[in-house]
């Protein structure tokens, strides 16, 4: 029976590049051996979700999320709960592609994004549950966590992750930390912490340096709670973190737990799902251990916990840390030493 292949694409994403390149990427597809077919998503909420799911049952072999991590996040919430799932491939054309960079695919490039399909390398992908709702790449909450709802659209697409860094710097004198009561496969933190972060992946925002022992497969979330709490600690904590030396730091806690569940004490907190807004907790995370088969560059992932930054991006970063080590030592950083 004739394989078949569904393309998901955001006609907006990346200055419309996917428009412009979708004969090429289905042309692509068929050289794989798949009937091909596109599907150009709508201002409607759940647009792509849907279409993935209709697909899906459908008897489509291949679902392709092409458009940024949002367009991919919806796809595989369309997919996730069914009992046949087919397997996916993304085409990234969004702001930071933290999945793209994960599985190491072209990010400039939808063409050649579409050709990783054609080594026929395949890994099966942990996803994450958050009540009811699916994530791919990081869950989330705390002040910091906010800052990707207010980054305007046109800075994200222009800018890349920068316009993240710079709506981070904008908020970070407002970072106070809040009571977070926080179980994790048997280990419990109450107390109070800025942030929390639950990683798939070894990108976070674009920084491919956060959890650089990610695994994509191994069932198991990188949990990261940031104990820290003034301004001038997180700003020496985000340097070290960097480099990947912020792993033992003691102004944070580093685990890698299958479930977590987090309650709330006496501050509202907002969870972050895949960079939207997600709800609010009590929030289970539960991992879903190799529940998507994805196309994959393979061969490239063990070649590096993460790839050198762009030039433009790494000349930002090490303005970043200069400015950093200029500022004086507050007591929790001292303790660091």
């Amino acid at each position: 029976m004739q394989k078949r292949a569904r393309v998901i694409y955001n006609p907006t994403s990346g200055r419309e590049v996917l428009k412009q390149n979708m004969i090429d990427i289905l042309n692509v597809f068929e050289e794989a051996g798949f009937e091909s077919s596109a599907y150009a998503t709508t201002p409607e909420p759940n647009s792509a979700r849907n279409e993935a799911r209709r697909a899906a049952k459908a008897g489509f072999d291949l679902v392709v999320a092409a458009g940024g991590d949002g367009t991919i996040n919806e796809v595989v919430n369309g997919i996730a709960d069914l009992h046949f799932r087919p397997m996916m491939a993304i085409i990234p054309a969004g702001t930071t592609n933290d999945y793209a960079r994960a599985l190491k695919i072209p990010r400039e490039d939808p063409v050649g994004a579409a050709k990783v399909v054609l080594k026929n390398q395949r890994i099966k992908m942990d996803i994450g549950k958050a009540g009811d709702n699916y994530f791919i790449n990081i869950a989330a909450g705390g002040l910091l966590t906010e800052l990707t709802y207010d980054v305007p659209s046109n800075m994200k697409s222009i800018f890349g992750y920068l316009a993240y860094l710079v709506k981070g710097a904008e908020l970070l004198p407002q970072i106070k930390p809040v009571d977070m009561d926080i179980e994790y496969d048997g280990e419990h933190f109450r107390g109070k912490a800025s942030m929390f972060f639950l990683a798939l992946t070894n990108s976070i925002g674009g920084f491919e340096q956060i959890v650089p022992d990610a695994s994509l497969d191994d069932g198991r979330f990188t949990l990261i709670i940031v104990k820290a709490s003034n301004l001038v600690s997180i700003l020496h904590l985000m340097v070290k973190a960097l480099n990947g030396n912020h792993i033992d730091d003691p102004r944070i806690i580093y685990r890698k737990p299958k479930r977590v569940k987090v309650n709330p004490v006496n501050d509202r907190v907002m969870v972050n799902i895949d960079g939207e807004y997600g709800g609010d907790a009590p929030m289970v995370f539960k991992n879903l251990h190799k529940h998507i088969e994805m196309f994959a560059n393979l061969d490239k992932i063990p070649d590096a916990a993460y790839d050198l930054p762009e030039p433009g991006v790494a000349k930002a970063e090490e303005n970043f840390v200069k400015q950093v080590k200029k500022l004086p030592e507050d007591d929790e950083t001292k303790q660091d030493q």
